[in-house]
């Protein structure tokens, strides 16, 4: 999917300067977002919708559009980068994220993830494993995906008790300070800025992703589960870092868990829908055994003690930088 507006002669630019249109890319990706987030929370806020409902669904939502602004750009003319972005993000997450906030700070563990988000994570990423080993992502399976999506919205909304309710609406009451002066036509505004700066960032990001890739004669697909995977990651662990340093590794956790559930569910259910995703080979054997395994092994490191410790952090990040460097092996035919 290319837009006018944002397509550039990247053949035609020198490696730096593509990597100044990625960085740029990245910097419209973040801002995007965050505008987008606090557009939608305000007008959340002047409809008096229920803080829960918006801390557990807009807020969530909004922070994935990152990811869904990239895999939606990618996933019609680079489908590798729409899925690599979803399955390096996911990785990313758990290993990068989850791994450096608890080097800083050993994270506290909130027993609901533990009980029922975790488990809902383990379930969701065995079926969209399923979907891989059964062909690929097409409409079908999109349509299941996006299904789902509607349905742990509702289960985590309905689902949400007293002290979890609380929680989320002390949190949500500190974020929308800053948003509760705006009016609605101010925050429709910054709803469409926040939408725009997602478009015009995703497409730099993914143009010249594809032509640095070109270049070095690596796949799309790897670009996606790294370059583009931490990029379009780098707001969540700016946020964790800044929770855990505030004393909320909670919900650093929590974040991190609902961001997964998104990128498979929502993202992972529209760019199905939108085009498609085909899944290569080495990603069976790699990728997607990989993103099981740290979804069981984050349910192993909950369960200890409640506590995600210094250790546990830095074996999460061995693992996460030893899967990245396997994978660029095999992207470049190591194991083949």
């Amino acid at each position: 999917m290319t837009l006018a507006f944002i397509s550039l002669p990247y053949p035609d630019f020198p490696l730096l300067a593509l990597f100044a249109v990625m960085l740029v890319g990245f910097v419209a990706l973040a801002f995007g977002g965050d505008w987008l987030t606090h557009g939608a929370v305000a007008i959340s806020t002047n409809l008096k919708i229920n803080p829960v409902v918006i801390g557990l669904t807009v807020v969530s939502i909004a922070t994935s559009m990152p990811e869904m602004a990239t895999s939606l750009m990618a996933a019609e003319d680079n489908p590798g980068i729409a899925l690599g972005n979803i399955l390096g993000s996911n990785i990313a997450n758990i290993g990068l994220i989850l791994g450096v906030a608890a080097i800083i700070s050993p994270l506290k563990i909130n027993l609901r993830l533990i009980q029922r988000e975790v488990p809902i994570l383990i379930l969701v990423t065995l079926l969209f494993a399923a979907f891989a080993l059964g062909g690929g992502f097409q409409r079908v399976e999109g349509m299941v995906l996006l299904s789902l999506t509607v349905a742990y919205l509702v289960y985590i909304v309905r689902g949400a008790k007293q002290q979890d309710s609380q929680a989320v609406a002390d949190d949500f009451a500190k974020n929308a300070e800053q948003v509760q002066h705006k009016s609605t036509g101010k925050a429709l505004l910054i709803v469409v800025l926040g939408a725009g700066a997602l478009a015009l960032g995703a497409g730099f990001l993914v143009g010249c992703s594809v032509e640095i890739a070109t270049r070095m004669g690596i796949s799309d697909l790897f670009i996606g589960l790294s370059i583009v995977a931490i990029g379009t990651s780098l707001p969540e662990l700016a946020a964790s870092i800044a929770a855990v340093r505030a004393g909320h590794g909670d919900l650093c956790a929590g974040n991190i868990v609902g961001s997964n559930l998104f990128n498979m569910l929502l993202i992972g259910g529209g760019a199905s829908v939108f085009a498609g995703m085909e899944v290569h080979d080495e990603l069976l054997l790699i990728e997607f055994p990989a993103l099981v395994l740290f979804s069981v092994l984050l349910l192993w490191i909950f369960k200890s003690g409640h506590i995600v410790s210094r250790c546990e952090g830095a074996l999460l990040l061995f693992l996460y930088l030893a899967i990245l460097s396997i994978s660029g092996l095999s992207q470049f035919g190591y194991f083949s």
